[in-house]
């Protein structure tokens, strides 16, 4: 089994990066699931928070580490590949280009103020319900729920601090950096480049009929339709329902500013 991680940030096409990826035979991709969790509570057991962990070596830990992807995907031996998503990954990249040699981490990417943009966007999309990203309040505004989001244990800045701390860090060779405006403008070449990135041979990709969906997950969100990809790939145009401030505030995109790819990251 050769395994990649697709990491990065919300709401920045890795759901549709995975909709695509599976339409090749040799792959398996989705949603974010429970491994990366899974994976950190290990390491909390066995790196000292228990008085037990003493009696747990590194190879050992390595071995236990490793032996969650290979349970966990142990009913996969259809396909080869396997592309575990999770916003976490990013955190564990040293760890993981230990445990895996030939792994990639692809790491999507795009301006929190779209990020923000979009949440806000299936939120007011649903206006009877509650959502679990806001601990189901029903009282909040735009400005309440940005500052959830973007605050101390918020989705999006904990996923930007993963993704600085692996984009500056010793293996950031590692990183496949994709805009998500490449993958939607340019769906084709992006492949192609994510194809050279892991070594696997092209793929005829359908790109003007690309499905998936996660209904029950997004029920109980709160956010119907949140992971449904359906239809061609393809740039959707809109204007921002933010309020100009915190867009503003917001619309910060490091990965393209001059100086700031120290590491030779790999952008698409």
């Amino acid at each position: 089994m050769q395994i990649h991680f697709i990491s990065g940030l919300p709401r920045s096409g890795s759901t549709l990066l995975a909709a695509i990826l599976r339409q090749n035979p040799r792959f398996h991709a989705a949603m974010s699931g429970p491994v990366a969790e899974m994976f950190a509570g290990l390491v909390r057991t066995m790196g000292g928070f228990y008085d037990t962990s003493i009696l747990v070596g590194d190879e050992q830990r390595k071995r236990v580490l490793r032996a969650v992807f290979e349970a966990y995907y142990a009913d996969r031996n259809d396909c080869p590949v396997i592309f575990d998503t999770n916003r976490l990954w990013c955190a564990s990249l040293p760890a993981l280009a230990e445990l895996f040699s030939e792994s990639r981490m692809i790491c999507c990417v795009r301006s929190p103020a779209w990020i923000l943009n979009s949440f806000e966007m299936h939120v007011q999309r649903n206006p009877f319900g509650t959502q679990k990203p806001f601990g189901y309040e029903a009282k909040g505004n735009v400005y309440t729920r940005v500052e959830t989001l973007m605050g101390k244990d918020g989705i999006v800045r904990r996923a930007l601090g993963n993704l600085r701390q692996a984009w500056f860090g010793e293996f950031a060779q590692r990183m496949v950096a994709v805009r998500y405006e490449s993958l939607a403008q340019q769906p084709a070449d992006s492949m192609s480049a994510i194809y050279r990135a892991i070594g696997e041979p092209s793929f005829p990709h359908d790109f003007d009929n690309v499905s998936y969906e996660e209904p029950l997950f997004d029920k109980i969100l709160g956010l119907p339709g949140f992971h449904r990809i359906s239809g061609p790939v393809r740039v959707v145009e809109r204007e921002t329902i933010l309020p100009p401030d915190l867009f503003r505030q917001h619309d910060d995109c490091f990965w393209n500013a001059a100086g700031q790819n120290p590491r030779g990251v790999t952008i698409v």
